[in-house]
């Protein structure tokens, strides 16, 4: 519960400047509007659907819910009846009814400095509505799935409006996934287009994304679902004669060369330019589905999590304007991928229908040096900035010389996203980055919540370093032990929601049942986050980490059993076992133990080998960081590898609790002796 007063000692607070002007301005205040969330829903997330249009308007409750399984099917629904277009709230309603045509949408900033370019809310407008009419053309529909697989340009925020506009269903595949990683994700949503880029740069890397992007056509052709529709943005590469009737590019790359299939490729330009900008938006219903976004499975099948228009619309606008109090002169800039649910929900859905003006950036923190970030805070007068804790502790590395290079007097607010932000990492951002003036939203949340669950108000809430602090409106969290029962109190255990908020997921994509399974099985009437939890005495929330079998490594969440059976695919593997090891930037660090076939012998090159597979598996991303020759792994007698033991092993930790369950012993002390990466 929330408690009566904020805490006095160890807190941080809002400066008195902000509270004038903020939304939310006093910890009294948000109370007396949570009260009224969990208490009155219909009625405060009623008046928030007021601001936005709507075709039809809903009848009934404002949601309507079932999360027990044994009493049916798990479900939620929003605004039941009402019909609406979440692409002509984000621009039409801004452009025509709010009159902030000329108000610029997105700062693009790319790789290379000085290769920038500014988008109006009309210009995007008018290249969403071509886009659709494009889409149209090509066939596709209401309810079809798009795949996206593009760098972090303008012409995705673009390409998802587009699908949005004609109510087609996107599944974004982040541009780092491997070619394998792409064709699952598009033979799960059995997409009907792609949509890709010739390349583009990360840092002075050239990434030749549209040879990915064939690559993981030809496996899908190979696998029985050929998908012979490819639009691609000619982002770097040339006109060659192969591809005469695509336009020059905007920036040149004369070492990217680009293949082109006439039968199945388009080219974006030479498609927009014959396309009209003037497109009626699709009225949709406000459970149908909006995107697909697909995250790690404990089970190593990724799942396709499914957000729907209306519910997620509303969420993600409102906690966007909340918990970084936007105002209309700001200029907010999330340093986030797209291709996650963060760019998804605070660079594209959240920020639009806010009417935002934010930065997009295609490039990295450190390239071309470790000053970038702040360069482009002074640049473009950033007022709010929203990071992950991995960057700030990359950062931290080179010492406060190069954030002190700039200015950064334009920054007000803060915040972190992706995993608990330590408190080391939290005061350097607070006292070097902010100078001590900016809050910092250290926001909790998942692919599967759709936004922000746990977070600070920045003028209201007294920040912890470290800690989530408060439930965001709407969500009402508990804290259950093993055998389910709700801990009252300071305590730790499993991170639960009693009840949904409107951005919640709807299910897993093609598999309700194991959305019912993973999420609502274990603890029946609850959502559970997979998550530990741990209450203070204040009633401030800190989250402890995953429960089940995953990673979080530099914020994005990976699978270990994805993970083992990429290794277990190559032919000298007998089995693998992944475990997180603690990384001081990364946050974990792959560490995996492979048992190779009988009379093969463990080297370098066998272990080159395994994690170039597991790169072209999954993706970049999951590269292991160390891989253990192991004879043996720590087992039950059951059968059941025992994580917990392989953990301390991957740590040099010696304590390693009870093992009598263990049923051989002798490998623990065979595994510490091949222990790799001592000390590092």
């Amino acid at each position: 519960m929330i408690p009566d007063k904020a805490p006095r000692e160890d807190v941080f607070h809002g400066s008195e400047e902000l509270k004038r002007d903020a939304h939310v301005s006093s910890f009294e205040r948000y109370k007396e509007l949570y009260q009224s969330s969990i208490q009155r829903p219909d009625e405060f997330w009623g008046d928030i659907a007021k601001e936005f249009f709507w075709k039809t308007t809903h009848s009934g409750p404002f949601l309507e819910y079932n999360f027990d399984v044994t009493k049916g099917e798990v479900f939620v629904k929003c605004m039941g009846g009402a019909t609406t277009n979440i692409s002509y709230n984000l621009l039409d309603r801004n452009v025509h009814e709010r009159k902030l045509g000329e108000r610029v949408a997105f700062y693009w900033e790319g790789n290379e400095p000085g290769d920038e370019l500014t988008v109006t809310y009309r210009q995007l407008l008018q290249s969403v509505c071509r886009f659709a009419n494009v889409l149209k053309a090509q066939g596709v529909k209401k309810g079809d799935r798009v795949s996206i697989y593009m760098p972090m340009v303008v012409e995705l925020v673009v390409a998802m409006l587009a699908c949005a506009r004609i109510g087609a269903v996107h599944s974004i595949v982040f541009a780092g996934f491997s070619a394998e990683s792409l064709c699952e994700r598009i033979m799960d949503s059995q997409c009907s287009l792609l949509i890709t880029a010739d390349g583009f740069y990360r840092g002075d890397k050239l990434i030749n994304l549209k040879l990915l992007a064939d690559e993981a056509l030809q496996k899908c052709r190979d696998k029985g679902f050929p998908l012979d529709k490819c639009i691609v943005l000619r982002h770097l590469s040339k006109e060659t004669e192969d591809t005469s009737q695509s336009p020059p590019a905007k920036r040149a790359c004369p070492d990217l060369q680009v293949p082109w299939n006439p039968e199945v490729d388009l080219c974006w330009l030479s498609l927009t330019r014959a396309a009209s900008d003037e497109c009626e938006p699709e009225w949709v219903e406000s459970e149908d589905p909006l995107f697909i976004l697909y995250t790690s499975g404990s089970t190593g099948k990724p799942k396709g999590v499914l957000h729907t228009v209306a519910g997620y619309m509303l969420y993600t606008a409102t906690t966007f304007k909340l918990v970084f109090d936007h105002q209309p002169d700001d200029v907010y800039w999330c340093t986030a991928d797209i291709g996650w649910i963060t760019g998804h929900s605070y660079i594209t859905y959240g920020p639009l229908a806010n009417g935002a003006t934010s930065v997009l950036f295609e490039g990295l923190p450190t390239y071309p040096d470790v000053s970038r970030m702040w360069e482009i805070v002074d640049k473009y007068h950033v007022s709010k900035f929203y990071t992950a804790p991995t960057a700030i502790r990359l950062l931290m590395k080179y010492g406060s010389e190069p954030v002190k290079k700039f200015k950064r007097d334009s920054l007000k607010i803060l915040g972190t996203v992706g995993e608990p932000i330590n408190p080391e990492a939290w005061h350097w951002y607070y006292n070097v980055v902010g100078e001590k003036r900016c809050p910092i939203v250290d926001t909790f949340w998942q692919t599967e919540t759709g936004g922000h669950v746990l977070t600070p108000l920045p003028a209201a809430t007294p920040m912890k370093p470290g800690s989530a602090t408060f439930p965001f409106f709407g969500v009402v969290p508990a804290i259950l032990n093993e055998s389910g029962e709700e801990l009252e109190g300071p305590s730790e255990g499993y991170l639960v929601f009693k009840q949904p908020w409107p951005g919640v997921m709807r299910t897993v994509f093609g598999n309700h049942q194991r959305f019912e399974t993973i999420y609502f099985k274990k603890f029946p009437g609850y959502y559970v986050t997979g998550d530990g939890c741990r209450r203070d005495k204040d009633g401030y929330y800190w989250i402890t980490g995953r429960i089940d079998d995953m990673l979080n490594v530099s914020g994005h969440l990976l699978s270990t059993a994805e993970v083992e059976s990429a290794l277990v695919e190559h032919e000298a593997v007998a089995e693998a076992a992944v475990v997180g090891r603690p990384h001081p930037v990364k946050g974990e660090s792959l560490y995996c133990f492979v048992t190779l076939n009988d009379g093969l012998t463990f080297s370098r090159t066998l272990e080159a080998e395994l994690k170039q597979q597991v790169r072209e598996k999954i993706g970049a991303i999951a590269t292991p960081d160390f891989i253990q020759n192991a004879p043996g792994l720590p087992k039950t007698r059951s059968g059941k590898i025992m994580r917990r033991v392989l953990r301390k092993i991957a740590c040099d930790e010696r304590d390693l609790g009870d093992i009598s369950t263990l049923a051989d012993s002798s490998v623990v002390e065979q595994l510490f002796q091949n222990r790799c990466g001592a000390g590092v």
